[in-house]
């Protein structure tokens, strides 16, 4: 998986300042031993949604973790959010997590997998035993440690889960803090999480606004739009072969249904109204997943015919957000309210003819997010383009 990339033309990420006093928000501490912390992410009891921010951690990062739990040295604290009884997402400690899941496992993800792995992951909702214990994908999870002299080596050096003697004991009932996090009230409103996950940031990587959604949020339709990102075709459009390491393309998806499905309910920030249809579509039905699958696919195939550059700028080689979305929602609507598939091919002059619109172009210049301007945005479009 190649790090991100500044590969696209953004419109979303604008100041989004929420005041989260008003909120009803409790923070609970726990001591949590690493044997109970295995059986929460093994039991899905601590989930972490589809690879959220990949595991990123090399051998010996994740090494010096468990030795610093065998020996008793203070390690970072953990955030959960508490969603419901026995059910948690973690906000923050993603890493440390997976390092001891994979050394009770015995495991170790290699490196140049690690995005066949996410792929994996969102396909399945985890990773199968016979992936795990296959030597394509994994590794054995030795400790890889140096000693504290040259020529010295560390006395845990080499063994695993099972050849650790004595210390098995004393790393599984090692106790790890971990501070719960619930929201109390009000239960319609998931603001106040939203800021806990974009104010924590103790790994020291601030967390975009997409892989936030994607711990908070995380169902069958994200499944799904995991699944299309893959599409060949749309790898194509986005002139980018890989998933994007900080999920950007799927914002970008998300944006595209958002604004097709509830564009007429458009209001600021992109922000909260992304976060307000992520959580809309938590409880949507298998049947509209799978329509929306295929209406997808079917704006695919229409775009055939057009090079394969069509949304990217031609001055700065960027993705335009803008220009995409609009052009998906206004060619899609008529196939989405008759509940089909689109027919037909878009024109790619009429795209031209839009990329160069005065009223559109001065719309996703200043104010892209304002109302006004992001259903100028789409009324412009349903001017040039055909409805398929």
């Amino acid at each position: 998986m190649e790090d991100s990339v500044d590969w696209f033309e953004d419109y979303a990420e604008e100041a989004d300042d929420n005041q989260i006093d008003e909120y009803d928000v409790t923070a609970t501490p726990n001591d949590f031993n690493v044997l109970t912390l295995f059986s929460f992410i093994e039991s899905g009891a601590v989930k972490i949604p589809g690879f959220q921010r990949n595991f990123v951690w090399d051998k010996q990062r994740s090494s010096k973790l468990i030795e610093s739990l065998i020996l008793g040295i203070p390690v970072p604290q953990l955030f959960l959010y508490e969603q419901a009884r026995n059910k948690f997402l973690v906000i923050d400690g993603q890493q440390r997590l997976m390092s001891i899941y994979y050394f009770v496992k015995r495991r170790f993800p290699k490196k140049e997998k690690r995005g066949e792995l996410r792929a994996i992951f969102d396909e399945h909702g985890g990773i199968p035993d016979n992936v795990l214990y296959s030597d394509d994908y994994f590794e054995d999870f030795n400790l890889r440690l140096s000693g504290s002299l040259p020529n010295q080596r560390n006395k845990f050096d080499g063994t695993n889960y099972a050849t650790m003697g004595e210390y098995k004991t004393q790393l599984d009932l090692r106790p790890i803090r971990n501070i719960v996090v619930k929201q109390n009230g009000p239960g319609d409103d998931d603001s106040a999480i939203y800021e806990v996950f974009n104010r924590l940031n103790t790994g020291g990587v601030n967390l975009r606004p997409q892989e936030i959604r994607t711990s908070m949020y995380h169902s069958s339709f994200y499944d799904m739009l995991y699944k299309v990102n893959r599409e060949p075709r749309w790898r194509e459009l986005l002139q980018s072969p890989q998933p994007d390491l900080h999920m950007k393309d799927i914002e970008i998806l998300l944006r595209a249904f958002a604004m097709l499905i509830q564009s007429a309910e458009y209001a600021p920030s992109m922000v909260r109204f992304l976060n307000r249809f992520s959580k809309m579509c938590e409880n949507q039905s298998a049947e509209q997943n799978h329509y929306l699958e295929r209406l997808f696919q079917s704006f695919l195939r229409s775009t055939h015919e057009l090079p394969d550059d069509v949304f990217v700028n031609v001055g700065n080689g960027r993705f335009n957000i803008a220009l995409f979305e609009a052009t998906f929602t206004a060619t899609l609507e008529g196939a989405f309210q008759a509940r089909r598939v689109a027919e037909g091919n878009i024109d790619g002059d009429e795209i031209s003819n839009l990329s160069k619109d005065k009223k559109f172009l001065m719309a996703a210049i200043e104010g892209t997010t304002r109302t006004a301007n992001v259903l100028l945005r789409l009324d412009r479009a349903r001017h040039h383009l055909t409805s398929l």
